[in-house]
């Protein structure tokens, strides 16, 4: 019976749609899910990136996803994300943009819209968070491997996080 739920849990987890990842994603300070499900949630523990540790003093080491195109970081105050969390921390995520050297669209929100897809079952959800990247509590409807595409300020990147089902 043990071995059922780790399994249960991956299987949300699939590469339906999505590119593989390149060779070595998952590079040393990650925990990623099993090549085999194709779910490129990596969560760092490594330092962050220089442009994402205002704020923070030291060797700042968190939890924290950086975006497929390296435009924004998932700083995960409430790791590991779950799903139904009835106590302990909240889904807590500090959102992060890197610095650009580009003006920002003055015609767009400035408002971070996540849309999340659950992998392989198809089912989208929006969250918005007011005012752009910032601190936020991203509860998402289901455990499993989410595909988040997140678009502020006429900027845009992805990446997957994965939600745990509550123990």
């Amino acid at each position: 019976m043990v071995l059922v739920v780790p399994v249960l849990l991956l299987a949300g987890c699939t590469s339906a749609g999505r590119p593989a990842p390149p060779p070595g994603a998952a590079p040393a300070g990650t925990s990623a899910a099993p090549a085999a499900t194709g779910c490129r949630a990596a969560v760092a523990t490594d330092r962050l990136p220089d442009w994402a540790d205002a704020g923070f003093s030291g060797d700042t080491r968190m939890p924290h996803v950086l975006g497929d195109r390296g435009e924004i970081v998932a700083i995960l105050f409430g790791h590991p994300l779950t799903y139904a969390r009835h106590e302990g921390p909240t889904n807590k995520i500090l959102w992060v943009g890197s610095p650009t050297s580009a003006s920002p669209d003055p015609t767009a929100s400035t408002t971070l819209v996540i849309t999340a897809t659950l992998d392989g079952v198809g089912t989208r959800v929006t969250r918005e968070v007011a005012g752009g990247p910032g601190p936020s509590t991203v509860d998402l409807p289901a455990a499993g491997c989410w595909h988040l595409r997140l678009a502020w300020s006429g900027r845009a990147d992805t990446m997957d996080l994965v939600y745990r089902a509550a123990a």
